[in-house]
Formats: C-alpha cells, sequence, structure tokens
C-alpha cells in the first residue's frame, strides 16, 4: 500500500475505449498510483494488462453505487482508488454517482480525501473518429435508456434537438430488454430530418469486436445495434462521400467555396448577415422583396417564433422597411390594449394550439374579461379561457389600409393569442380605424419621450 497519501484518495479515471494508446499520460500515471482499482467488469479486462500487482475490486452493471460507497470506503482507510470508466467518466461516467454519494455521506472537497477526475477520450469522440468529422459542427449527446430517465423526458429532448438541426450522439440505443427505444427515435427524428440523413451506428470502437456500419436514418433501426453501440446521426449539412461521413463546418454561409472570397454583404471575421445582430434587418429584406407575406409565413422561412419577426419589423426604420408592415412595441400595462380594444368595434380573435389548429372567434372588448390569471372571452355562442399571466408583451402590428391588429406573445416570443379589427367589404369601420390609429399614435408618443429621457 502507498504510504505517501495516509489519508486515502479516489482517482475518478476516464479510461477512453481501453488501449493503452488511447489513455492519457494521467490516466497512465493513476493506474500506477492506486492501490485498488475499482470498475465494471468489462472495463476491468479492458485495461488487465496495467493491473499487475493491484488490489481489483469487480462490480456488476448494476452496482454503480456500490462501486462509488466501495471507492469512499477503500479510501477512508488510507489507501489510493482508482475507480475507472470506459470512454470520459464525467460523460454518462462514474464522476457524478461518486460525487453524490461522498456529498451524502458528509464529504466536502477540503475534506482530507482528496478527488481527482482525469477525463478520457469520449465514445462519441472516439466513434467519430472512425468514420471521419460527423462533429464538426454544434451536436448534442442523447441516452435511450429510460432505466433511470422517463421516456416522456426523453422524447422531448430528441424532439427538441431534431428540431434545432444538432448532429446527435445516441447511447445506450438498445439491448436485450430495451428494443423499442431506437425504433421511437428514429420516428421522431423522421420528423425533422430527411429519410436519407446519413447515420453511423458503431460498435466497440478501437476494440477487438469494432463494427461500423453508415446507413440512412429511415434504415437506422433495421440494423444490428446494441449496448455497445453508439449511433451518430448528421443534421442537414451532413453528407457522406468516399466512406466519410462529414458535417460541414458552415463556411459555405460566408465563402464562395471553402477557400473563396467572401459572398456578398458578408466580411470575413465578421458575423454573418444572419448573426446575432444583423439577422433582424435580413428579416426586413425578405419581407420588402416578397409579396403577399403574412407574418406567420416569414416566421415558418426564418423558423424563428412570431416575437422575433415583430421585433425585426420594430425595429424598421425608413430607410430600412419591413415591406408594408409597422410594429409597435407597448411598454407597461399591457392589459391596457384589452381596455383600448373596447373601441376598436367587432375584433376577430385568433388562438393556435400546438399541434397547429386554429380558432378564429368574432367578439367584442367587452367580451373580454380578466379574472386573476385568466383572460376570459364569453357570450352566448362559445367561451374561450386564455392564460393571461403566459403573456409578457404586446405588440400592435399595421399594414398598409389592410390590417390592424394586436398580438400577445409570451415570454418565448410564441404568440399567445392575437385580436385584429374585423373589415367589411374590404373597408374598416371608421370609428374602429380612428380609435386604433389614436391608440397607436398614443404609444408612439410615450415611447419617443421615454427614449429621450434615457438619453
Amino acid at each position: 500500500m502507498s504510504t505517501e497519501n495516509k489519508h486515502g484518495k479516489i482517482l475518478l479515471v476516464g479510461v477512453g475505449p481501453g488501449a493503452r494508446e488511447h489513455m492519457s499520460l494521467r490516466a497512465l500515471e493513476a493506474m500506477q498510483e492506486a492501490d485498488v482499482i475499482i470498475g465494471y467488469s468489462t472495463y476491468i479486462k479492458l485495461v488487465k494488462d496495467l493491473l499487475v500487482g493491484k488490489e481489483i475490486i469487480r462490480k456488476g452493471m448494476t452496482e454503480e453505487i456500490d462501486r462509488c460507497i466501495e471507492a469512499y470506503d477503500q479510501a477512508k482507510m488510507g489507501k489510493t482508488v482508482a475507480l475507472i470508466s470506459s470512454g470520459d467518466i464525467g460523460v454518462y461516467g462514474m464522476a457524478g454517482p461518486t460525487f453524490e454519494v461522498l456529498l451524502q455521506e458528509g464529504w466536502m472537497p477540503d475534506h482530507d480525501i482528496k478527488v481527482e477526475i482525469i477525463p478520457g477520450t469520449t465514445a462519441l469522440s472516439a466513434c467519430a473518429s472512425l468514420v471521419g468529422a460527423p462533429l464538426t459542427h454544434d451536436f448534442c449527446s442523447i441516452s435511450l435508456s429510460d432505466l433511470l430517465t422517463p421516456w416522456p423526458t426523453i422524447a422531448k429532448r430528441l424532439n427538441a434537438v431534431g428540431a434545432s438541426d444538432f448532429v446527435i450522439a445516441l447511447y445506450n440505443p438498445k439491448s436485450s430488454r430495451r428494443y423499442g427505444q431506437i425504433e421511437q427515435a428514429q420516428e421522431i427524428l423522421l420528423r425533422y430530418r430527411k429519410p436519407d440523413t446519413p447515420v453511423a451506428i458503431v460498435k466497440s470502437a478501437y476494440r477487438r469486436r469494432q463494427d461500423i456500419q453508415m446507413v440512412r436514418l429511415d434504415e437506422m433501426s433495421g440494423y444490428e445495434i446494441g449496448m455497445l453501440t453508439t449511433v451518430l446521426i448528421g443534421n442537414s449539412s451532413t453528407f457522406t462521400q468516399d466512406g466519410l461521413m462529414i458535417t460541414r463546418r458552415g463556411y459555405a454561409n460566408k465563402y464562395d467555396g471553402i477557400t473563396g472570397d467572401a459572398l456578398e454583404g458578408e466580411k470575413k471575421g465578421r458575423s454573418l448577415s444572419m448573426g446575432l445582430t444583423e439577422w433582424h434587418g435580413v428579416v426586413r429584406e425578405y419581407m420588402r422583396n416578397g409579396k403577399f407575406h403574412t407574418l406567420r409565413k416569414v416566421a415558418e422561412h426564418f423558423n424563428a417564433p412570431l416575437g422575433q419577426i415583430l421585433q425585426a419589423i420594430t425595429a424598421a426604420s425608413d430607410d430600412d422597411k419591413a415591406g408594408d408592415f409597422e410594429a409597435l412595441a407597448i411598454e407597461g400595462d399591457t392589459f391596457s390594449i384589452i381596455e383600448a380594444a373596447k373601441q376598436w368595434g367587432l375584433l376577430r380573435a385568433v388562438v393556435r394550439s400546438e399541434a397547429g389548429a386554429i380558432s378564429e372567434l368574432k367578439t367584442h372588448a367587452k367580451d373580454l374579461v380578466q379574472k386573476n390569471d385568466w383572460l376570459n372571452i364569453e357570450n352566448d355562442h362559445f367561451h374561450l379561457h386564455i392564460n393571461w399571466s403566459s403573456v409578457t408583451k404586446v405588440t400592435l402590428v399595421r399594414r398598409d389600409d389592410s390590417y390592424r391588429s394586436a398580438f400577445f406573445t409570451d415570454i418565448h416570443g410564441h404568440s399567445v393569442f392575437n385580436i385584429s379589427l374585423v373589415r367589411t367589404d374590404k373597408q374598416f369601420d371608421d370609428a374602429a380605424f380612428k380609435a386604433f390609429e389614436v391608440n397607436w399614435q398614443s404609444h408612439q408618443s410615450a415611447a419617443k419621450q421615454l427614449e429621450t429621457s434615457d438619453q
């Protein structure tokens, strides 16, 4: 036993794929330094040539917490303990459970027993290196194991990353008792990805039984997949060529070819025209150049919440208009617009469900009544209840002489509902139209005064 550390020490070691050549120098040193090696039986076999003369404690697949407790008990005896995981011990590895156990036992970072994390090559990194460069741009990893994570949570994450166009690494995709999850993941992702999206199925990367299959997304679940498999799913810019799976870095968005000059409107070393501070200008240009755009269609074109499109229109100027649309953000009491709308005559209220259903109701502002956190629209023909507490912003919108509306959006910029003046025979009621315009002018003046006072 080592006598250098009488208080004991826990080394959390990521051994990567397992071969010596893929382990870090510090990981190799840690294995030599340790008195005791603790790990899952398969991991122990991967590094057995490094364990000569060591005390070895093997634990089974479902005994993760037992490994953590054993490591702490051994360290309390003054031993240096290496608790090992394949890949990176902090990525679906033993680092998290170990800290949970230690903290529950009252251990703190300044305790006599020191804990060191030694990173290793992750499974997704190892697998990616065997098939090309699929992780060159934004990516994420999701475990399909529902042993500790509810399936609805996993499905929600798959939907989110599918819609966000991430490259995806699926861990724990399938086992002898869990075989439906990979099929469900495929079904979810096909809602967002093309059927021919490249997929790499990599088993036992850099190990004796390594196997690589390059397939399409719509074929994925029909191939051999198990617990030793990591599945890499490309995004909209991923392609395969000559057996390689490559995700484009994005140079084509800025340059004429990967080595060419910057495209018109782009500058080397500067954010894209669709960057954080510029993309609203692109929205306005699109609206100027297009015909018969609706706000909903513009939002769909840019894959953005409606509230972001309204912000782009609000920021328009005489030199940079948003086509024939204008918008004005309302500051202060958002419910004041409901009160003002009582002068707008007959209204069309539009509410859209997440699934795409659209409710269009003709009503008057007098039918809109706030009760606690709810806005109730009630008359002899229908009852509609809107969670008013979700409304964080109100924007007035007008389009030449054909459209007058107020949009109510939530904190994410999604439309909660909107109310619009109704036209009869393509004409607004004069009194309603004037009342809307007066309200517009009033809020516009207030905004200018606020801007002047801030300066």
